[in-house]
């Protein structure tokens, strides 16, 4: 007997509910990767290459990952890997220091395994949830997905600091075990009650996995062969945003070493920082929804100000800067996924999240180490190189839209699909 699914803003929700406890783990643990790195004896170039190598391995690595699940359709297992990965290797991390000269090491590699889970699980958790999101509208639909998300971020650094404050930096890593394990949990019920989220994407008629004879090579579809022009410019542009937006690790390195916060103050900041990154992801995705891309021409301005804010000597500038970082931050991970799943047809949305995520990774990988070395030599020269590139963003952005005018308005569907609810 089938059994009617649960109405699309349910499953939103569901999928927010995996997210919140998933964040818990690994924005958690990102709040303090600065000191923890500082601890083990990093440098600040160390942090910038751990942490910006962390963000392009959650990046470039979608551009097979994206393919992958186009191709055999198992959206929900590469899903559920990825989550298990971060929910294994952040707990891990608290072993760090007994290990003497390699925790370094160790350290670094769990950090970029966890950010291996995020590369695995979100070309395929994005295409799902773009499914369910073209039923309620996809600016809201991310927007609710991030701010509930952004709930979780909000959350793991606060335990993360009563845990440092309490006992140890170590100890707040070993108890994110807990999040973790809610996370898979909840996870599995949501493949039992939602198997095929396509059922609620009305402009999706085909089913998700594209037929043999579509297929291209496994090469051409790492690449995006066949994606249009538009994607590609909007990508880089994209990118350009995410490379130059510096790590909360050097914000959290710079505030622990110019000793403007104690450690177990800095996931505090870093949780303002979330709670900011939610409010921003739910106004800009129903402001999405109202009027069309060009809210996203924010983000450059954002990004500029950044690190002449949050890299200051003066704490109330770096908690400005943080803030400034948070709006950009949530705006990144949400609204500008909607114009993805706007610019690519269903079949292929996966790859080209992969493909999306890829570019913006590797400029990631290049931003993290050149703020890196750029901190420790030249404030002054990191704030106009950010700025310089985002100028190049801003311009790309707007060019891309305007070329891209025959996109849907916020990417409503024409009609809903039964089940979709209000």
């Amino acid at each position: 007997m089938s059994r009617t699914p649960p109405s699309a803003w349910r499953v939103v929700w569901w999928f927010g509910f995996v997210s919140l406890a998933a964040d818990m783990v690994y924005e958690g643990a990102r709040s303090v990767y600065g000191p923890v790195l500082a601890a083990l004896g990093a440098s600040a170039l160390v942090v910038g290459l751990v942490t910006g190598a962390g963000e392009a391995v959650a990046l470039v690595l979608r551009l097979a990952f994206g393919p992958l699940a186009d191709r055999s359709g198992r959206y929900w297992s590469l899903t559920i890997l990825g989550y298990g990965l971060t929910a294994v290797c952040v707990p891990l991390l608290a072993l760090a220091p007994r290990l003497g000269t390699a925790g370094l090491g160790f350290a670094a590699t769990m950090i970029l395994l966890e950010r291996l889970g995020k590369a695995v699980r979100s070309p395929s958790k994005s295409a799902l949830l773009a499914h369910v999101a073209t039923a309620v509208g996809r600016g809201r639909g991310f927007g609710v997905h991030k701010a509930l998300d952004q709930v979780g971020a909000l959350t793991g650094p606060l335990v993360v600091s009563a845990a440092v404050a309490a006992a140890s930096l170590w100890v707040g890593l070993a108890i994110l075990a807990v999040p973790g394990a809610v996370a898979m949990l909840l996870l599995l019920v949501l493949r039992r009650r939602v198997p095929d989220p396509a059922v609620y994407d009305a402009t999706s008629p085909r089913p998700a996995r594209a037929p043999v004879h579509e297929r291209r090579g496994w090469w051409a579809e790492a690449v995006g062969a066949g994606l249009s022009g538009d994607f590609f410019r909007y990508a880089l542009a994209a990118s350009l945003t995410t490379g130059a937006l510096v790590t909360f690790g050097i914000i959290g390195y710079h505030l622990t070493v110019e000793d403007l916060l104690p450690v177990a103050a800095v996931p505090v900041l870093y949780a303002a920082a979330m709670a900011v990154e939610a409010v921003a992801a739910l106004v800009v995705g129903s402001v999405y929804d109202r009027t069309g891309p060009t809210v996203l021409l924010v983000v450059p301005v954002l990004v500029a100000l950044v690190p002449a804010l949050a890299l200051g000597p003066a704490l109330a500038a770096v908690v400005a800067g943080v803030a400034a970082w948070g709006v950009a931050q949530g705006v990144q991970d949400s609204t500008i996924k909607a114009v993805v799943a706007d610019l690519v047809e269903a079949p292929r949305r996966a790859t080209a999240y992969g493909v999306f995520a890829g570019i913006q990774g590797l400029l990631a990988v290049v931003g993290g180490v050149g703020a890196g070395w750029l901190y420790e030599r030249s404030l002054v020269a990191l704030v106009i190189t950010v700025a310089l590139t985002q100028v190049v963003a801003l311009l790309l952005l707007v060019d891309t839209f305007r070329r891209a005018g025959r996109l849907r308005r916020g990417g409503r569907a024409s009609r809903r699909p039964a089940g979709s609810g209000r």
